[in-house]
């Protein structure tokens, strides 16, 4: 039975056990009773009438939910033979952003099967003494601000399907007796800060249908033991911490559909793993993976694959034709390899970025006005490559100096004017402002959002004191890769200024605070910050810090400035479109 049909199952069976309870004369029992008093307490939990019996179905222990965003339940099994109570077995206090810690009476509800604490302002370390819920199939604790390690005796609860700990501030090792836990299938790690290697143990983790480990900082190589996952269909290593190359054991994983795994450590390239047998594939991520070699004819028979990114390695080579023929594909992400030869002929519903690699454009060809189709390489902008530039710049003369107000209108500030910005991005798109002597590329979806990657105006939910903050007020971001290109500057000396505010986490002691942006810089295609978080460096959300970069040389007359999430930060906080590089303004001056 898949998590989905369990779930409906669980559901199914509350609905029963309400029933239960609300026609019945049963009531909690007293020592579960005052352990919800504890565990109200020890969360911040106000709200709970005690006046009113736990498992009574009313106000205040069970109300209507709002899907996606809060749950407030408290649901009880009142038919367990020979007993004249009933007892709790589900605890759902969803979004509430509760600001206290996590109860270690939650042990004395011995029959309890799920607590889901997701989105709340919960601080602490996971209680030892939830290892004794026996009963518990689900632990969701993500959106959090939870500390510490896992507790070892987790791996007590030999029931546990469900374990979600991501978007927290966990650290440490992975217990190595989480490997024997026997019915485990969701275990979410990601956003974090756990160290180490994957345990040898999680070799025997043979029931896992989900796991996901991106944004954390563990160490070694991607195990060779994942080929023992033979159920798994959702495997996700970004930004981990892990180092190549890719296991070839992963050909065996025939069930998955979502694989993802990018930012791997260290240098050393790998051939392109062997995927033709997972022809259930629906999303395939290698990106910044050290991939080498030719890009492989099979990827064109993946009949269900809609989503393709093999960006920033170093495939070369020609794109086979196949690939314009999978009639499922909608993103096909090729950023930044070596590939050569002709551009094939995108269908118009499929975004492509083909941007930084080495293709020929002859002559007048339509792929230059194909709006969705991204090409863009900046040696076309110099016109030193033998090739035919999509690009037509006229730079009679040089400037010294360029201002963007990246993603708002064009805005004077302190006597010097800043470009508008205010076009919509999209997954694959080159912008060339209309005085042609700047253009900005944006690559990438938002994967987990309903819109998948529609969102790329960031909303404002901050509250601006700077006195230009008419330059912060909006921002371009993008999901994967942001970069601006400045042309037709004078070769010399620059200085640049990268504007920078958080303005989509709000300032509270809200789950929706709880989100963390980290992105890369670079410039001139040298790596100038690694992990770059706004919030962090400016003080606070809805502050403003300024990025200097002195001495920036630009030859051939073009500028680079280029922002990329290396799977860091978290995904999912206040929502599933938060994430990736944001930018603000951009100054560039020469030096006299």
């Amino acid at each position: 039975m898949n998590t989905s049909s369990q779930f409906l199952f669980f559901s199914l069976t509350v609905i029963w056990f309400i029933s239960l309870t609300a026609f019945g004369a049963k009531t909690i029992h007293p020592d579960e009773k005052e352990a919800l008093k504890a565990i109200a307490k020890a969360l911040g939990k106000k709200d709970w009438n005690f006046d009113i019996d736990p498992c009574s179905n009313k106000p205040n222990w069970v109300t209507p939910p709002i899907p996606k965003v809060l749950d407030n339940n408290v649901t009880c099994d009142c038919s367990i033979a020979g007993d004249n109570y009933c007892h709790v077995i589900w605890i759902s206090l969803k979004g509430q952003s509760l600001q206290g810690t996590l109860p270690p009476e939650l042990s004395r509800l011995r029959y309890l099967q799920m607590i889901d604490l997701a989105r709340n302002y919960l601080c602490g370390p996971i209680p030892k003494e939830w290892g004794s819920l026996t009963n518990i199939y689900k632990f969701a604790l993500l959106g959090n601000r939870l500390t510490g390690p896992i507790p070892v005796e987790i791996a007590n609860l030999t029931n546990l399907q469900i374990f979600e700990l991501f978007n927290n501030q966990l650290s440490g090792t992975l217990p190595p007796e989480l490997g024997y836990l026997p019915k485990i299938q969701d275990l979410r790690l990601s956003s974090n800060k756990f160290s180490g290697e994957i345990p040898a143990t999680f070799a025997k983790l043979t029931t896992l249908l989900d796991f996901r480990i991106e944004d954390n900082h563990f160490s070694g190589k991607i195990p060779d033991f994942i080929q023992n996952w033979k159920n798994i269909d959702t495997l996700i290593i970004q930004g981990s911490g892990l180092s190549g190359p890719i296991p070839s054991g992963i050909s065996l994983l025939r069930n998955l559909t979502d694989l993802r795994i990018s930012d791997l450590k260290g240098t050393e390239s790998s051939p392109f793993p062997q995927l033709n047998n997972l022809t259930l594939l629906n999303r395939l991520i290698l990106r910044n993976c050290n991939i080498n070699g030719k890009l492989p004819e099979y990827i064109g028979n993946l009949k269900a694959l809609k989503h393709l990114d093999l960006s920033f390695n170093k495939l070369s080579g020609p794109i086979p034709r196949s690939y314009a023929n999978i009639n499922s594909l909608k993103y096909i992400f090729l950023t930044g390899n070596l590939l050569t030869g002709p551009v094939p002929d995108w269908r118009t519903n499929v975004s492509v970025d083909l941007s930084y690699n080495n293709f020929s454009i002859s002559q007048g060809s339509q792929i230059c006005n194909a709006a969705n189709v991204n090409l863009f390489s900046p040696s076309w902008a110099r016109n030193d490559t033998g090739t035919t530039s999509c690009l037509r710049l006229q730079c009679p003369k040089p400037s010294t100096s360029l201002y963007i107000n990246c993603g708002g209108k064009q805005a004077t500030i302190n006597g010097t004017r800043y470009d508008d910005d205010s076009d919509s991005p999209a997954p694959a798109k080159l912008y060339v402002s209309p005085t042609g002597n700047w253009a900005s590329s944006t690559t990438g979806i938002f994967i987990e959002s309903v819109n998948l990657g529609e969102t790329y105006s960031p909303q404002n939910i901050t509250k601006l004191t700077m006195v230009d903050a008419e330059l912060y007020t909006n921002a371009r971001v993008s999901p994967i890769s942001l970069t601006y290109y400045g042309f037709c500057l004078a070769n010399g000396a620059y200085l640049v200024n990268l504007h920078f505010a958080e303005i989509m986490f709000p300032n509270d002691k809200s789950y929706h605070s709880l989100g963390r942006r980290v992105f890369d810089i670079y410039i001139q295609g040298n790596l100038v910050q690694k992990d770059f978080n706004i919030a962090e460096e400016a003080g606070g959300v809805g502050k403003k810090v300024i990025k200097l970069f002195k001495d920036v040389d630009v030859t051939s007359n073009t500028l680079e400035i280029r922002l990329y999430w290396a799977g860091k930060g978290t995904q999912s906080l206040p929502d599933k479109s938060v994430y990736g590089p944001l930018i603000s303004a951009i100054s560039v001056k020469k030096f006299a």
